[in-house]
């Protein structure tokens, strides 16, 4: 099973299964003397993982990460960083009702056919619970980003068709006490409680909803991206495509800029000045041209589909092909979003690491 790895320079494989005894990371390419806050790469677990809130999946999981290697007294070595994770509650017999039948929707029957075998515990390498692996290594992205001035901030822009008003990003300090001061993880506090209202109604009624989170990433320097096949925000796109139940991806003005003429889409740019230096007066382009970072802000935003495990029984097949019904059943969250907030943010920071790293590379 190929495709477990991400990144060039900064590159990462992770391994492990939702039921198996753990899951971890290899990160290999971490720069040496980089200060790793293993309190900080907890504090990022917590924000992905289970059981956190009335609106999350109940299992309960620590996800504490245990460090094995490639630390010495609390800073990088150079040499491959591994982090653990056990996995502590599961509950596999929740599962055996579909051993042999096809979650609709689910990687059930993709998985089947193509590999001829399949872990039906929690969808086993299919689960979401894979990208705990990748925020433990995104944290590490971050505190590498962090001694070169990078700041990242996503918050849940949308659920369902509620849309959060946009937020002014000049002061991401304040904006992640907000985010982080409410179950939603949306940075706009009426927005929130909209948000919290109607995703715990939606799990009253055995079902699930979507949404979308928005990320910034500020001070990213001129010059990062790969043309013609790495270009930044393809390996962004790719990043955030990668995650568990991503539908859409689209970075500055997005669909909208399809509906935009010329002379409103451009951005204009303005000379440098004292401290400052060259920057535009719009930023439709996400703070990305040609591929490359021009130094504004690079925006994007992440759609969501709805969790495909609803507590309906529906219709399916069996993996004889024969039609089957399936029950709801198990602990799923109604709406991915809040956690999902973790993920994205040690997406773009995995991508902006890998790709800070290629650009010095050519010094």
């Amino acid at each position: 099973m190929a495709g477990n790895s991400f990144g060039q320079l900064f590159r990462i494989t992770t391994f492990g299964e939702s039921h198996g005894v753990a899951i971890g990371v290899i990160i290999d390419g971490c720069p040496p003397n980089v200060d790793l806050d293993l309190e900080f790469i907890q504090s990022e677990l917590d924000k992905r993982k289970p059981g956190q809130s009335k609106i999350t999946t109940q299992r309960k999981e620590s996800d504490s990460a245990q460090i094995l290697s490639g630390v010495f007294e609390g800073r990088s070595t150079g040499t491959p960083i591994a982090l653990l994770i056990p996995n502590e509650d599961q509950k596999s017999k929740d599962y055996d009702h579909n051993k042999d039948i096809f979650r609709p929707s689910h990687a059930d029957y993709t998985y089947q056919s193509k590999y001829g075998i399949r872990d039906h515990r929690g969808g086993g390498r299919s689960s979401a619970r894979e990208t705990a692996a990748r925020v433990a290594a995104g944290a590490v992205a971050k505190l590498f980003l962090k001694q070169k001035g990078v700041e990242i901030f996503a918050h849940v822009s949308s659920v369902g068709t509620i849309d959060a008003p946009n937020i002014d990003t000049s002061a991401l300090g304040e904006l992640l006490e907000v985010r982080e001061s409410n179950i939603a993880r949306c940075a706009d506090p009426a927005t929130a409680n909209e948000m919290i209202d109607f995703i715990d109604s939606v799990r009253k009624a055995g079902d699930t909803v979507g949404g979308k989170v928005s990320c910034v990433i500020r001070n990213c320097p001129v010059g990062l991206g790969e043309p013609v096949f790495d270009k930044l925000h393809a390996d962004l796109g790719k990043a955030m495509l990668s995650i568990n139940a991503v539908h859409g991806f689209e970075y500055g003005s997005g669909f909208a800029g399809s509906e935009m003429r010329g002379t409103q889409h451009n951005d204009v740019f303005v000379p440098a000045s004292e401290g400052k230096g060259v920057s535009t007066l719009s930023n439709f382009s996400g703070g990305i041209q040609g591929g490359i970072s021009n130094g504004m802000d690079i925006t994007f935003k992440v759609a969501f589909k709805p969790v495909a495990t609803i507590m309906h029984n529906q219709d399916t097949v069996d993996k004889t092909g024969n039609a089957a019904e399936i029950k709801g059943k198990g602990r799923h969250d109604p709406c991915v979003v809040p956690r999902a907030v973790a993920i994205v943010e040690a997406m773009a920071a995995l991508t902006i690491a890998d790709h800070y790293l290629r650009q010095n590379s050519y010094l």
